[in-house]
């Protein structure tokens, strides 16, 4: 197998690039430029939803791929102490902004949650689409007000959304992390040309953003409250 499949970075720079005008439009919205709820409108709602899933789904493909290119263990967890300790930074960085809202388990915490879950499961095959199924769905059955706190609310199982900038709990996210693992390992076993095909020109931009998607996240949003920051100093 190759070292990396472009159709999956290129389909991970899709949503980088979505998630960076999903933010920019928020930071308008904060600052002022437009008036939009993005706590409430679906047309917010459902589009964070739709990035979070994609982010998760390529997610669990990659570690599909990973674990079939026998990637070492040492390798395993210097990836991701790369992605909790850039959500501890994310963390510090949201206290400092929202010191009411600031963000104690967002996607990265998430995913580096996840990351240990999938790659520990990597084994289980097949039933990696019924336990998504059920992951999934057990939030919609099952909240208990002792989930409600910041030392628990990581699970999901939340009566209540907590105040915060970020949520993505392990529940559902977890399943559809489950389900871009099963489906990578299904598509390496049934399907490989589908990932190592080749990109169209246009589109290889977006698989060497992709690539870089750690990086990306972590800065994007002070370059883009900077720029707001600096066009409101310039209004006035």
């Amino acid at each position: 197998m190759p070292a990396r499949f472009d159709r999956l970075d290129a389909l991970r720079g899709v949503a980088i690039v979505w998630m960076a005008a999903f933010h920019f439009s928020y930071d308008l919205n904060y600052y002022g430029f437009i008036h939009q709820d993005f706590h409430r409108d679906p047309t917010w709602t459902l589009q964070r939803t739709c990035i979070v899933t994609l982010f998760l789904l390529c997610a669990g493909a990659g570690q599909a791929i990973a674990s079939a290119q026998g990637q070492s263990p040492q390798r395993f967890w210097k990836r991701w102490a790369q992605v909790a300790g850039c959500a501890l930074l994310v963390s510090a960085g949201s206290w400092w902004m929202f010191p009411r809202s600031y963000i104690s388990f967002g996607v990265l915490h998430g995913i580096a949650v996840m990351l240990i879950v999938v790659r520990f499961t990597a084994s289980w095959g097949g039933w990696r689409w019924p336990l998504g199924l059920i992951a999934i769905a057990l939030p919609q059955f099952v909240q208990e007000p002792f989930f409600d706190s910041r030392a628990t609310n990581w699970i999901g199982l939340v009566t209540q959304l907590p105040v915060t900038e970020d949520y993505v709990p392990l529940l559902p996210w977890i399943g559809v992390m489950w389900w871009g693992a099963a489906a990578g390992s299904w598509v390496l076993a049934r399907r490989p040309q589908w990932p190592a095909g080749a990109l169209p020109g246009v589109a290889k931009p977006l698989a060497a953003l992709g690539r870089w998607s750690l990086s990306f996240y972590m800065l994007h949003q002070p370059v883009l409250i900077g720029l707001l920051m600096l066009a409101i100093r310039l209004r006035h």
